[in-house]
């Protein structure tokens, strides 16, 4: 779209091209259709890192398979109470997609959805004790409902068969459980969905366009000053309200913006790659989202496992990821991100983070280390019969985990999303990685109550309308969660 500076301030201005972008204007679309938008992305189309479905495994994430959403204590005890609260945001952004599909803004859902069953696999007996556990702790949950759990080969074998072909009789024990109510998503297709949606409603996106400054002024607005990257031509924009949702690049950006709830924070990037399948004779043996016991000192993004993916029509399959270093923010960012963060303010959490995981470190330098035999030795412990010239390696988006102030440590390392804004709630940001987008829908939300809290009467019963169970939860009401399920399945086809 053509780009133009106005003297009048746009309502809302977003930052970054990807699936939390999307998402707010999607809302914002549907909430006021009269407030002028203007989106920023700095390459040549949306949806070019992490929502790119090459860039992630496309998990609709809903702890039905993850286990570090339901972690051990240091005594060993387990609790469910994570998992449930991840399985209820997802909830929230199936409502709705589903409601948008039934308005005819998304098209054909199985474009960007699709039912694929989620299971988890493990081997040793403290991991088999721990799964046993956790599944006699999740069956009794109505938000996971239909979970099944095996030791029985011949069952597992049922479920996924390239998990148990040719694999030799170990001393090790092994368990599984089983969900057939998972999904497969593609957000690179639902993120271009939302924004196409969001163009025909009156948004302005600027593609191949940098943001540079966030400043600001007088008036409460923000004057955004941007660089176009064909051409080089300068511009600006104010705007009432500002989103940063520019993956790693959200955190320079609100450094620039000169906020001090950004104080304290950093990034570390971690980078991945994935082997990929498409040979139809293996593909085809295999559908599921398998999940199993991340490596010790690994950080949760890294857990192995094989899934199967639905991109543009065609299947095909992922096995990873396998991690590694880049000092970039993004994909395609720069060489001197990791350094050019630096603050007095958040330098002694970088630190203190450095000191306090030295395992993540040691692991991240064996990642790096790691041959292309020994990368391929790990899909072959999981899939026996394997064989390597049918797969290829594939480098998937930038993760950039927060890192943070704490009182005790110093600093920690954060697995997870965190929304930055600022007290006059004129500026927010959102920070860190999984379960980002599967929980997009109900973090937008929060940013648009904790951001505009005198339009959360007047947005009430449109968002009711939206997202029927908005503002209340489903695991406390089993017929209700079992009528959402079904309505959500059948809108987007996914079955149940």
């Amino acid at each position: 779209m053509e780009s133009m500076t106005s003297s009048q301030p746009v309502d809302v201005a977003l930052i970054g091209g990807g699936i939390m972008s999307a998402t707010l204007a999607s809302l914002i679309s549907q909430l006021e259709p009269t407030w002028k938008v203007e989106i920023f992305e700095r390459l040549g189309d949306v949806a070019q890192e992490s929502s790119n479905p090459w860039n992630n495994a496309g998990t609709g994430h809903s702890a039905l398979c993850e286990l570090n959403y339901m972690p051990r204590a240091k005594d060993g005890s387990i609790e469910a109470s994570k998992a449930v609260g991840i399985n209820e945001q997802f909830q929230v952004s199936r409502e709705y997609w589903s409601h948008l599909v039934e308005q005819g803004v998304l098209t054909d859902p199985n474009t960007f959805i699709n039912a694929t069953p989620h299971m988890t696999f493990v081997r040793g007996k403290d991991d088999v004790d721990y799964l046993k556990r956790r599944y006699e702790l999740l069956k009794e949950q109505p938000l996971f409902e239909g979970i099944e759990y095996s030791e029985d080969p011949k069952v597992i074998n049922k479920w996924a068969p390239l998990l148990m072909q040719k694999r030799r009789k170990e001393d090790l024990p092994f368990a599984a459980t089983w969900q057939p109510a998972g999904t497969d998503v593609d957000f690179g297709s639902l993120t271009h969905q939302l924004f196409d949606a969001a163009g025909r409603s009156g948004a302005r996106l600027r593609l191949n366009t940098e943001v540079r400054t966030l400043k600001k002024q007088n008036d409460g607005t923000w004057l955004v000053k941007y660089r176009q990257r064909v051409g080089r031509t300068p511009g600006q924009t104010r705007a009432r309200f500002v989103f940063v949702g520019a993956g790693g690049w959200a955190l320079k950006l609100l450094q620039k913006s000169g906020i001090p709830e950004i104080r304290g924070y950093g990034v570390f990037p971690i980078s991945g790659q994935f082997l990929r399948t498409d040979n139809p004779k293996v593909v085809e043996q295999h559908d599921a989202k398998v999940y199993s016991q991340a490596a010790v000192g690994a950080p949760p993004m890294s857990v192995p496992h094989l899934d199967a993916r639905m991109v543009d029509g065609n299947k095909s399959l992922l096995f990873g990821p396998y991690a590694g270093f880049s000092p970039k923010f993004l994909k395609n960012g720069h060489m001197w991100d990791l350094v050019t963060q630096v603050r007095p303010h958040n330098l002694i959490p970088m630190l203190a983070v450095a000191k306090d995981n030295p395992d993540l470190i040691k692991y991240l330098l064996g990642e790096l280390m790691a041959s292309k035999g020994k990368r391929f030795e790990a899909l072959r412990d999981f899939m026996p019969t394997a064989q390597q010239k049918d797969w290829y390696l594939i480098t998937a988006g930038q993760r950039a985990q927060v890192m943070k102030k704490d009182e005790k440590k110093g600093g920690v390392l954060q697995f997870g999303t965190e929304v930055i804004s600022s007290a006059d709630g004129s500026i927010s940001g959102l920070l860190g990685a999984s379960p980002g987008a599967s929980t997009a829908v109900p973090i937008m939300l929060n940013i648009l109550k904790r951001c505009f809290p005198g339009k959360s009467d007047e947005w009430e019963s449109k968002l009711r309308e939206m997202i029927p169970t908005f503002g209340t939860t489903l695991n406390d009401k089993p017929e209700r969660a079992d009528d959402v399920l079904d309505e959500t399945s059948e809108a987007l086809n996914i079955g149940r």
